[in-house]
């Protein structure tokens, strides 16, 4: 693409750093809600997510990388739904103290594979979608779309009709109607009138078309694989005007307004075009709190809502501009699985003096002595025995002291990933647990 990029540009990269550690925060903090039946997310978290983007949405009225950011951390692993609400997983707590770079490469890989919705489901103006056999596996339409993508220059624009093009003549088209007849299925309007199956009414640019601008604005875009040019989605495609019913609609897909994509290093590394990448230069964030000496945290600039959430995790709002921090706070955020470290370099690189008051410098230290005392051994059986010597002869076992722990005198503790494991070789010293004895211990 030679000519002058207009309209909207958008360099993903760096924005994808920060808003994927914004969103497991969002998550962490239990004010994301979607649906246990569906796992879209809820209108109020679209919402909630597109305020704390950093660079917000694409558009302000019209829902792309806020409605994928809750598919794509579940799909990852990284969050799951627990009474309506998502909340960090195991696997998403420890992504919050990884590279960007790598969490993001892990996402688009289990989108390609086990992403949550069809995204052709998201092209709404057009009818029929949920009938049966109408509409092909998107999978595979997924790597297709994908393996295309990888196919694209580094660092140059790519206008999207071209690229289209270059779908459309080889392997990379990401076929959307299972047949001729599904394709009689689906429609715009009208049912009869309206039909795809018309000839000329259900062309490649309105199905596989729009199935690869879903992908890429609101996906690939949003992971910050692609920088993107785009302009307000009405009237910005005219491939549709032919077809009965178009009059109804100033844009078949609110995916219309991508002009060209550009893929970038992050993208070309996620996609396994290269094989390694330096992430740019992060932007020191401004100086914009102020620690006192009594433990307030004061908000002397603004705070992105990112950042909002980083200080309500760690201290407890106690005015307009005012977070204290507290031996309490930080045993709470400990407790909920966060780190004080991460807080500490929070503030260092945030506060508007130069040293840290050295209460707080104290607190942080008393904190990582009283909870580096204790760990979490995880969930356990707990196996009653008949007497200390039996015990003693199975937690001493050479095969068996590393799948058990004793527990007082005569009480075993097995982890329950090690349960197998115990009860199997066990057997081999002469005993096993009955069921029901296992159900009463």
């Amino acid at each position: 693409m030679t000519e002058q990029i207009a309209g909207s540009v958008r360099r993903t990269e760096r924005y994808a750093a920060d808003d994927v550690h914004a969103v497991l925060r969002l998550c962490d903090s239990g004010r994301l809600r979607c649906s246990e039946k569906t796992r879209r997310p809820a209108s109020a978290t679209v919402v909630e997510v597109a305020r704390t983007l950093s660079s917000g949405d694409f558009y302000p009225d019209e829902p792309i990388a806020a409605f994928a950011w809750p598919l794509l951390v579940q799909a990852g692993g990284l969050a799951e739904i627990s009474s309506g609400k998502l909340q960090l997983t195991t696997k998403g707590r420890a992504a919050l103290g990884k590279p960007a770079a790598g969490v993001l490469q892990a996402l688009w890989r289990s989108w390609l594979t086990k992403g949550l919705i069809d995204e052709f489901s998201r092209i709404e103006n057009i009818k029929g979608q949920r009938a049966a056999n109408v509409l092909t596996a998107p999978k595979a339409r997924r790597q297709k779309v994908s393996e295309a993508l990888a196919a694209q220059p580094v660092g140059e624009w790519v206008d999207v009709d071209d690229l289209f093009a270059q779908m459309k003549q080889t392997a990379w088209s990401p076929r959307v109607a299972r047949s001729e007849r599904a394709l009689w299925k689906l429609y715009l309007g009208d049912p009869q009138y309206g039909s795809l199956g018309y000839a000329g009414f259900g062309e490649w640019e309105l199905l596989e078309g729009r199935y690869t601008l879903a992908v890429l604005f609101e996906y690939a875009a949003t992971l910050g694989l692609i920088d993107v040019a785009y302009d307000e989605p009405g009237g910005a495609r005219d491939d549709y005007h032919e077809n009965w019913g178009a009059d109804y609609f100033d844009a078949l897909s609110r995916y219309d307004g991508l002009r060209a994509i550009r893929l970038n290093d992050l993208g070309a590394y996620v996609l396994g075009v290269r094989r390694s990448y330096t992430p740019p230069e992060p932007e020191a964030p401004g100086r914009t709190v102020k620690v006192l000496p009594n433990l307030d945290v004061v908000a002397v600039g603004s705070l992105s809502p990112a950042e909002l959430l980083v200080l309500e995790s760690y201290a407890r709002r106690t005015g307009d501009h005012v977070w204290t921090v507290s031996r309490e706070s930080l045993l709470a955020a400990v407790d909920a699985g966060r780190q004080p470290d991460e807080f500490a370099v929070f503030l260092r690189a945030r506060a508007a003096q130069t040293e840290m008051p050295g209460a707080l410098l104290a607190l942080f230290d008393e904190i990582a002595e009283r909870t580096g005392r204790l760990t979490d051994l995880g969930q356990m059986r707990l196996i009653a025995c008949a007497d200390p010597a039996l015990a003693t002869l199975i937690s001493h076992d050479r095969k068996l002291r590393s799948l058990c722990r004793l527990i007082g005198d005569r009480h075993l503790a097995v982890p329950v990933d090690r349960e197998q494991d115990f009860r199997r070789t066990l057997t081999t010293l002469g005993y096993a647990v009955p069921m029901r004895q296992r159900a009463q211990a």
